[in-house]
């Protein structure tokens, strides 16, 4: 028989839990495959995103430096190992996925779990006082992407679970850009979703800016009891 050489160690547990559908999220929007077949890449410039990435797949992973087109530095995570990599394979993910990634095979019962790594990888919370109204206080929950079929298997995927649609819109300063947002009572449904218990793995500075924003939202509707 001939040498088939050394197998693939396996590295990281692809046994499904709310950290590891976490950690899929924020390779679906911060990371990356390589053509080898073998590298994943996960940048950003918030170092607790690397290390919660490293917490929830059980390895400690060394955070490097990265720098973008523009000289602007960033953080990342690489690491080379094939099982992972086919297991991400079989699920959606792939090379070059920007443009072109879609559906994901991610279990219902940790839906939520990958959307709060989705959040914290590429989507964004923002409030505000509206001036059109008096007292109104107004705020939004937005996941983006360059993909289009995926933020629409999204908007499907938190319409089967919620019942809520959101809106869909294509960004004029940012490309091709698509944002799936969703305003004040849809935004909390989604917030209490993917926040269900206060030991959640996340992006702490995305959780405080939401939970100042819902404090400000609990004391309007207090002045109107």
């Amino acid at each position: 028989m001939g040498n088939r050489g050394p197998q693939p160690k396996k590295i990281i547990d692809e046994t499904w839990n709310a950290n590891l559908a976490y950690a899929i999220g924020l390779i679906a929007t911060d990371g990356c495959l390589s053509k080898d077949g073998l590298l994943v890449d996960l940048t950003s410039k918030d170092r607790e995103q690397l290390l919660n990435f490293s917490k929830c797949v059980g390895v400690n992973f060394k955070i490097g430096n990265k720098w973008n087109i523009r000289g602007d530095e960033c953080l990342r995570i690489q690491f080379k190992n094939r099982i992972f990599y086919d297991f991400l394979l079989s699920i959606g993910l792939t090379p070059k996925k920007s443009l072109t990634m879609g559906k994901l095979k991610i279990p219902d019962k940790y839906f939520f779990d990958f959307l709060r790594g989705c959040f914290d990888g590429d989507g964004c919370f923002y409030s505000y006082w509206d001036s059109r109204w008096r007292s109104s206080h107004m705020f939004y929950l937005t996941f983006n992407s360059a993909s289009y079929i995926h933020v629409l298997w999204l908007q499907e995927r938190i319409f089967k679970f919620l019942l809520i649609k959101g809106h869909i819109s294509k960004s004029q300063r940012k490309g091709s850009i698509y944002s799936l947002r969703y305003a004040k009572r849809e935004a909390m449904e989604i917030i209490n979703k993917m926040y269900y218990n206060p030991n959640v793995v996340c992006l702490s500075r995305k959780k405080e800016k939401i939970d100042k924003a819902l404090l400000v939202e609990k004391k309007q509707q207090k002045t109107y009891i």
